[in-house]
């Protein structure tokens, strides 16, 4: 077995794929794309340069949700990924889209945003990505209702995909204190021994945050 990650620790994304390695003691060589070697690899191996990239004794596996999927089907271990029961297995896809889509997507745009140069920012597609995520919290609170993870009673893929979305999307617009299902379950993943360690490990890149990283979690 060979397997190459190139990923960085800050990134939501590739957190989101680390836990799955971790979760199940996954061995594999960390690619830091801290390292201009590392990035030009990466380039050549998906030219997009988005992360994180997984190689698999030779084959490129792209985007955090298959990497997820592939380890659970060619390097599972005791924390399966994708439930055996087909309708399970539907509602956890289902719920990683939600999380990738109406958390991380609005959140990263609030993030990329501030990285503009200010006559290029976009106030509009802001609000509009901050109304997205107060629907998207109000609608998980109703969720997390009785819950403790995303689907059933074992984590998941979509336990993957929530626990570095609602991390970034609180630093970057509050979830409301009166969502208490909200915070009680990213205080749940945050507390998950795969995803600490991954927010551990991307500490010493907190000052890259643009929006300045708060002194908490």
């Amino acid at each position: 077995m060979s397997l190459t990650l190139f990923a960085h620790p800050l990134s939501s994304y590739c957190q989101k794929a680390l836990i799955a390695f971790y979760a199940n003691a996954v061995d594999f060589e960390y690619r830091l794309l801290e390292d201009e070697q590392a990035r030009r690899e990466l380039q050549a191996l998906w030219p997009m340069r988005r992360f994180p990239v997984l190689v698999d004794d030779g084959a490129t596996v792209i985007e955090s949700s298959t990497i997820i999927e592939h380890l659970d089907l060619r390097h599972s271990g005791p924390v399966r990924m994708i439930p055996a029961d087909p309708g399970a297995a539907l509602e956890v896809r289902m719920l990683d889209r939600f999380f990738d889509n109406y958390v991380s997507t609005p959140q990263q745009k609030i993030v990329f945003d501030a990285i503009r140069p200010e006559a290029d920012r976009d106030p509009y597609g802001v609000t509009e990505a901050r109304s997205m995520l107060d629907t998207a919290y109000a609608w998980l609170e109703r969720r997390m209702a009785g819950r403790e993870w995303a689907v059933g009673q074992a984590f998941s893929l979509a336990d993957c995909a929530a626990a570095p979305a609602l991390f970034y999307a609180d630093w970057s617009h509050a979830i409301d204190p009166s969502y208490r299902n909200v915070h009680a379950y990213r205080r749940r993943l945050l507390a998950y021994p795969a995803f600490a360690r991954a927010v551990d490990e991307a500490r010493p890149y907190r000052h890259y945050f643009p929006l300045g990283a708060p002194d908490r979690d």
